[in-house]
């Protein structure tokens, strides 16, 4: 009886060894087939824009990337206007937004009193959630008034003798064009960045800021050399999510950027951006070279944007490196 027993025991071990390995190797070949299925999607997407691209891009060559004019009446298209809107108004959205992001998540964590952390922070996640139409038309109709009334005519008057500055904040205020759309990215992606900042901070041990303020440190020297050295990649995870977005914003940067397809050196003067050429003139693209055209730009997006990611991980991992050395 006994030596039944023992079999049974051991035939219904062995049958859940089998079902464990069973459910082990679904669960590989699930994940794996599910990265797999991201890289062909990414694939599918940058062929497709490739094909589609590809009239405009034999058409023009590489003058595509380094020309300014815009005609659809004698079809002469190129890219450089848009690229520069671009990459202009999103590094100007991100120099802004970082250091203010870190700044909110360094109060929330460290000085901010507990009663008010889950108020403040509930709050900043909420602009997340705010359509960027909705950003858009408090843009054209509140914010950018505002400045043309306020703000751009001090900065003429205050630059106007100063010879950098006077051409980079030069010409009437319009109250739109690419600085006031480079604010209207910053307080969108702000949420991002500060929300990730915030949860990365959240990770450093206790123990490490308890040791270094027992030593005399002070709270700068702590968020210095304790909380943003350990949490570096996590902030530059967010940094990436919120460049993500601010290259890729569409309405809220068609409101207010006043789509002008050239190129000024002034801040204050309308310009376009890729996205915004997308949104603006493609249902208007009655020509096979206009459209394609169109899609070259989305490909040029497309490569911009991995191209700064791939750029972004590299340096992490130069970093990560050096501090593992």
């Amino acid at each position: 009886m006994n030596v039944a027993g023992a079999e049974r025991q051991d035939s219904r071990r062995e049958r859940i060894v089998r079902q464990f390995a069973l459910t082990d190797l679904i669960f590989r070949e699930v994940s794996r087939a599910a990265a797999i299925l991201v890289l062909a999607l990414l694939g599918g997407v940058a062929l497709s824009l490739a094909l589609g691209s590809w009239p405009a891009l034999s058409t023009f060559g590489t003058s595509f990337l380094v020309t300014e004019s815009w005609n659809p009446v004698t079809e002469k298209f190129g890219a450089l206007a848009p690229i520069y809107g671009t990459l202009v108004t999103s590094a100007i959205a991100i120099l802004l937004a970082v250091p203010i992001g870190i700044g909110i998540a360094v109060f929330l964590t460290e000085l901010c009193p507990r009663a008010l952390r889950r108020p403040i922070g509930i709050a900043i996640e909420l602009l997340a959630g705010i359509p960027s139409i909705i950003y858009g038309i408090w843009g054209l109709f509140v914010f950018a008034p505002f400045l043309q009334k306020t703000l751009q005519p001090f900065v003429i008057d205050a630059f106007a003798d100063i010879p950098v500055l006077s051409s980079l904040f030069a010409g009437p205020p319009y109250g739109i064009g690419m600085l006031t759309s480079a604010l209207i990215l910053t307080i969108m992606v702000l949420p991002f960045i500060t929300s990730i900042t915030k949860d990365v901070f959240d990770t450093v041990p206790s123990i490490l800021k308890e040791s270094a303020y027992g030593i005399g440190c002070t709270t700068w020297e702590v968020i210095r050399h304790i909380v943003i050295p350990y949490t570096r990649v996590g902030i530059m995870g967010g940094v990436m999510l919120g460049l993500g977005r601010a290259l890729g914003e569409t309405m809220a940067v068609t409101f207010v950027i006043g789509n002008a397809h050239r190129i000024n050196a002034s801040l204050f003067a309308p310009g376009t951006t890729i996205s915004a050429t997308i949104a603006n003139e493609f249902t208007e693209a009655d020509g096979k070279l206009y459209t394609s055209s169109l899609i070259a730009l989305g490909l040029i997006l497309f490569f911009i944007t991995f191209i700064i990611l791939a750029a972004a991980r590299f340096m992490l991992m130069r970093i990560d490196r050096k501090a593992g050395a």
